[in-house]
């Protein structure tokens, strides 16, 4: 998948400062903010336009081929507004969608289900690696496909987790999760019902003896210590979104195109939410840095594509 970004035509688009174009990222929710933080800690020159896509969320749950329509509608969106490559932070529509963006766009298209696979292969040490993920990314079986391709030997173990990300985007109603958000190192603010979840869930897994556990959705990285306190320090616990920034950066650096640091990162924020408050809080405890404004797009305004552009100055 790296590679498809990697060779699409440098010269696709006759802007002179393509550079200070922002990156697109979008995701099903909140989640895939997790991988805009990662990216701005990377690549803190860089603009970043972020599509939360909370109002059809989850997307785990649906047909696949319906979560390829939002995707497709989503990044034809963002192509409008002129972003100059786009990361689907949701492995739910990397699943469904990837391969068919990427023909259609433009721009380079980086997933992170691949990412997320090296980092598993790179990490285990007994070549057991477990998977939890929604429904729509554990059932395509993208992951397994992805970490055996790259070496054949591993053992993969997947398990559909879907209460995970019902716990996360209740935070966008439920002061409590934002405050475990915040002090996401502790396992203090735990909750006795959110570890019996993740105990169904994961004790399976401890049986099987991983070594390794793949975090296969966006939102779970918000649950580490939860997840961590169930599978025990032996047990690394991979995140996609380190690996998906470098991925980013790679590309990026390939077509010469690395914000230059001249001006000012400017970061935008939009979601399918009715209420975007309680996006741009929530967001906030995510990326540990204040969301100013958060733009709500309709379904309508999406499905056509008639959002007036707003350029980043």
């Amino acid at each position: 998948m790296l590679e498809t970004a990697l060779n699409a035509t440098k010269n696709d688009k006759c802007i002179s400062n393509i550079n200070d174009l922002p990156i697109g990222v979008f995701d099903s929710g909140v989640g895939g903010l997790t991988v805009v933080r990662e990216i701005m800690q990377q690549l803190p020159n860089e603009s970043i336009l972020y599509f939360g896509d909370t109002l059809r969320c989850p997307y785990g749950p649906r047909p696949l081929d319906e979560i390829k329509t939002f995707a497709r509608q989503i990044s034809h969106w963002l192509l409008k507004q002129d972003v100059k490559l786009i990361v689907i932070a949701c492995n739910s529509a990397t699943a469904a969608a990837l391969e068919t963006i990427q023909q259609e766009l433009i721009v380079p298209v980086i997933g992170v289900v691949a990412p997320g696979a090296r980092a598993a292969v790179k990490a285990t040490l007994t070549n057991r690696v477990g998977v939890i993920g929604t429904e729509a990314t554990v059932n395509s079986d993208i992951y397994s496909k992805a970490i055996r391709a790259l070496q054949e030997n591993i053992t993969v173990f997947s398990e559909a987790t879907p209460s995970f990300v019902d716990i996360v985007e209740q935070g966008l109603h439920n002061s409590e999760v934002i405050d475990d958000l915040k002090d996401r190192t502790s396992s203090a603010h735990i909750s006795s019902s959110r570890l019996e979840i993740a105990r169904t869930y994961l004790s399976p897994f401890k049986s099987l003896d991983v070594d390794t556990l793949v975090l296969g959705c966006t939102h779970f990285p918000l649950l580490i210590p939860l997840i961590a306190q169930v599978m025990g320090a032996d047990v690394k616990i991979i995140s996609s979104a380190e690996e998906t920034a470098r991925d980013v950066a790679s590309v990026l650096a390939y077509r010469e195109q690395l914000a230059s640091g001249v001006k000012e990162p400017k970061h935008r924020y939009v979601t399918t939410a009715l209420n975007t408050d309680e996006f741009a809080e929530i967001g906030s405890a995510i990326l540990e840095k204040n969301i100013p404004e958060v733009q709500s797009v309709s379904l309508d305004e999406l499905g056509a594509g008639s959002l007036a552009k707003e350029r980043f100055e």
